[in-house]
């Protein structure tokens, strides 16, 4: 009975082992490109930088598991019980020899690679003298993107970050709640009667840790509550580049996706341009009345819009002073997808699948849902589309 069993655990464990090679070797969607390859850096970028450390690590490493799993192996069968044999074999405890050669020989082994290391970490956390900086605003679970040079106009959005080719781009990266309005730029304001260490500081709302992971522009990046964490994108070659959080977060934590389009200085300046316009009044139709159902199913109360009347005066809030609980939806209808890049914003029906049930599509979504009709969901699908 014995021998049929561990035919079969075998048989599985080859299988298995099979399924596991095969997929880590599977090429990927046409073209044979796997779009999140980390050891497939894109010209000039910082993920290069560490892939030509990797290069160096990776030979020492395999030569030392080489050398400690032979010596394992060795010692394995070489010294293992053979029949009645009750001597145990020659101890080499004590042997002064041996103890300074595999205390020096890893000491060494970590000091060439510490060099290299050092002066890696030392080469990313420099700042070049024209960077571009944009805030990045981590929540559950979206990212938000917010250009904070003059000459980017504050512009924010979300999901999708372009930056332009041959151009360092400086992260500044927090993490907040979703549930709980936020303006990076707003202070809480002094405690009458506290001391100074204990007046409040950093964001009014906490959120949890999320990690900024581009594998071919970059490493990852913990973004904490409570801190702010800094991190460089640069490269020379355009395209679309994808992402992911790499830390859980919560039940949708495989769904908080991002992309970074890297495009022409040119092309990014008329990006920058059509994305800083504030958004056209509705005139009249299905517009309209999903530009009223907007306001009155709260949907102000949480996402902004530039140029958007205040419907009390009728005067236009700057976006730096409208809620930042959702994404910015000034020009959402311009945007690939939404919901944290999982859903194709081409699609109405997908869009229409959102508003109906938030919850259906991305579990643990912060968005509510709103109970809408058909006919109002109608409506502001018509709405949103105009937002471009």
């Amino acid at each position: 009975m014995q021998a049929p069993r561990r035919s079969r655990l075998t048989a599985w464990g080859t299988f298995t082992t099979a399924a596991l090679l095969l997929g880590a070797c599977s090429l990927g969607d046409a073209g044979g490109e796997l779009p999140q390859d980390a050891l497939n850096p894109a010209e000039g970028s910082v993920a290069q930088v560490l892939d030509g450390l990797w290069n160096r690590v990776i030979p020492i490493a395999a030569a030392v598991f080489v050398l400690v799993e032979g010596l394992l192996l060795f010692a394995l069968f070489r010294f293992r019980a053979r029949g009645d044999e009750t001597e145990l074999p020659k101890q080499v405890a004590g042997n002064t020899k041996l103890e300074i050669g595999w205390t020096a020989l890893p000491a060494i082994i970590l000091a060439v690679i510490a060099i290299p290391t050092v002066q890696t970490i030392f080469e990313l956390s420099e700042v070049g003298p024209d960077p571009l900086n944009v805030r990045v605003v981590a929540k559950q679970y979206f990212w938000e993107f917010e250009y904070l040079d003059p000459e980017e106009k504050g512009v924010v959005t979300a999901t999708q970050l372009h930056i332009p080719t041959g151009r360092e781009v400086q992260l500044d990266m927090q993490s907040v709640s979703a549930q709980v309005t936020y303006n990076p730029v707003a202070s809480q304001g002094e405690v009458e009667g506290a001391s100074e260490n204990e007046q409040p500081r950093g964001p009014v709302a906490q959120g949890v840790i999320h990690s900024f992971w581009v594998p071919r522009l970059a490493g990852k990046q913990d973004v904490v509550p409570g801190h702010t964490r800094e991190m460089k994108l640069q490269t020379t070659e355009a395209g679309l580049y994808l992402g992911q959080c790499a830390e859980f977060c919560g039940l949708s934590h495989a769904n908080m996706k991002l992309s970074v389009v890297a495009e022409s200085p040119e092309d990014f300046a008329a990006w920058i341009d059509s994305q800083a316009e504030a958004a056209e009044p509705a005139e009249g139709g299905d517009v309209a009345e999903g530009e009223q159902l907007f306001t009155t199913k709260t949907c102000v109360g949480c996402h902004a819009i530039d140029g958007y009347p205040d419907p009390d005066t009728g005067d236009t809030t700057p976006v730096e002073e409208q809620a930042r609980i959702g994404p910015n939806l000034t020009h959402f209808s311009s945007r690939p997808d939404f919901a944290g890049g999982i859903l194709e914003n081409n699609d109405d029906d997908a869009l229409a699948r959102w508003l109906r049930d938030p919850q259906a599509e991305k579990p643990g979504a912060q968005m509510p849902n709103l109970q809408l009709t058909e006919d109002e969901i109608s409506s502001l699908i018509a709405y949103l589309r105009s937002l471009d």
